[in-house]
């Protein structure tokens, strides 16, 4: 029979604090599991173990935490459902908890919602009115993640209990930020107004990023988990647009069938101000949620991967067949940057849902072969844009078009030299994960270079 030494029992209770934070499981489970883990330490005890080293033996044998809480979610599906508004086994300090932040979020979400509309207080068109959103005469594409960004780094900051200094550093960049693209002198609908207005939102991520990792932004793991909260946030969003869409047609489909005119509500209203608060209620989701479903961007990513992967060495394969080159207009490098951005998405979130540990399988050979692949488009727009420059000169979107596939081309090599290491048995998988985190701040510095230092650069045109 064991007896109940103290460094046991606190091995014990750490384990039984970290398994009851499992919203899955609930706290008669947890009696259970932990009568069960004390039956095998006390057998392993008996077999002439130490009481640590039995410890530890057991609780390999019950299986890590994530996946002891899978199981009980299988069994006890209903539960999930449930904990979609409170966790049923909460106490009443954890939903006291649970409505402060319902109403924090609420709060901010209809801030945000209201931000969109403040322009018009100062006697710009509406949202919705003649060219609307693009219109170089209203400032909201420039400002759009200036309406929402600061709410959202607000909410984190406010749920990870972020120091004061942090928070003023965070207002400050937002705040710069807002000088910049709102007082520069930008010529109307320029080159430089577009890029400004493109690359800001990249930039204030970072800031974002800060504020969702308490100021920890140097932590690599807290890193990762802000990469994986960022792909679960965009498939909430567009869940919820879709939804938002669905519910404006019904919206005005119904008031027009007794011949009333909504449509003014739903383009100046409804979908700014939805669009606006939903970035914050789908942060919330996220951050609610995270631990009581499978997350579904590293599901997308075993999905698609194999897809890109085709499409690229089919684009490779034409290309060489008809002799054709890239065009380098703006609206195609754009297209270009965006696939490659998104294959860099499919590598994060593949690294962020894979066990380190784990030996190499047969789709860690189609996620180098889609990087080598990648890198090989991104090589021959690299070269497409050169050849530009050579022949016309210098401009801010070939400028802007050059840095950023200079820097994805960078991003690229590197993950596939260390991709083909692990795969050969000469390096870690952690190495390609900690380049992968290290080198996300590269994107933000360079985004708000081209905000910052374009402009004046090129005249403001």
């Amino acid at each position: 029979m064991v007896t109940h030494n103290d460094p046991l029992e606190a091995q014990i209770t750490q384990w039984r604090t970290w398994l009851q934070r499992r919203p899955a499981i609930r706290t008669a489970d947890v009696e259970e599991l932990e009568g069960h883990l004390r039956d095998q330490v006390a057998a392993l005890v008996d077999a002439g173990l130490a009481a640590d080293e039995a410890f530890l033996v057991a609780v390999k044998r019950l299986g890590n935490l994530d996946a002891v809480s899978r199981e009980f979610a299988r069994e006890h599906s209903e539960r999930l459902w449930k904990q979609l508004v409170v966790s049923p086994g909460a106490d009443h300090e954890a939903r006291k908890t649970t409505r402060m932040e319902t109403l924090v979020v609420i709060g901010l979400a209809a801030a945000a919602g209201m931000a969109v509309k403040l322009p018009e207080l100062f006697g710009y068109p509406h949202i919705g009115s003649g060219e609307g959103l693009f219109d170089s005469k209203a400032p909201y594409f420039p400002n759009l993640s200036l309406f929402v960004f600061p709410f959202l780094a607000g909410y984190f900051a406010w749920k990870r209990r972020l120091n004061r200094t942090g928070c003023v550093r965070l207002a400050l960049a937002f705040t710069t930020a807002a000088l910049v693209v709102n007082a520069f002198p930008f010529t109307p609908a320029g080159h430089t107004w577009t890029l400004a207005a493109l690359h800001l939102p990249i930039a204030l991520w970072l800031a974002v990023g800060v504020a969702y990792t308490g100021g920890r932004w140097r932590d690599g793991r807290r890193r990762m988990d802000f990469v994986r909260f960022s792909g679960e946030l965009f498939i909430y969003y567009v869940l919820m647009a879709l939804g938002g869409g669905v519910l404006t047609g019904f919206t005005v489909g119904m008031f027009a069938a007794i011949g009333a005119d909504v449509k003014w509500f739903a383009t100046q209203w409804l979908l700014p101000c939805g669009a606006m608060g939903a970035v914050i209620v789908g942060a919330w989701l996220v951050e609610a949620k995270q631990s009581v479903i499978e997350n579904m961007a590293p599901v997308l990513t075993r999905l698609f991967t194999p897809l890109f992967a085709a499409v690229l060495i089919a684009f490779l394969a034409t290309m060489v067949w008809t002799g054709s080159g890239i065009n380098v207009d703006r609206e195609v490098l754009i297209g270009f940057d965006l696939l490659l951005a998104l294959v860099l998405g499919l590598l994060l979130y593949a690294v962020s849902a894979r066990d380190p540990h784990a030996p190499p399988d047969a789709f860690d050979g189609l996620q180098l072969l889609l990087v080598v692949s990648a890198l090989v488009v991104d090589g021959v727009a690299l070269a497409a844009i050169a050849g530009r420059i050579s022949e016309f000169g210098f401009s801010p979107n070939r400028v802007a078009a050059l840095g950023e596939n200079l820097i994805l081309l960078v991003n690229l090599a590197w993950s596939a030299w260390l991709y083909a290491r692990f795969l050969s048995g000469r390096g870690t998988f952690s190495a390609l994960e900690r380049w992968q985190t290290d080198y996300l701040p590269v994107y933000a510095v360079w985004a708000g270079f081209v905000v910052v230092a374009f402009p004046p650069l090129f005249g403001y045109v």
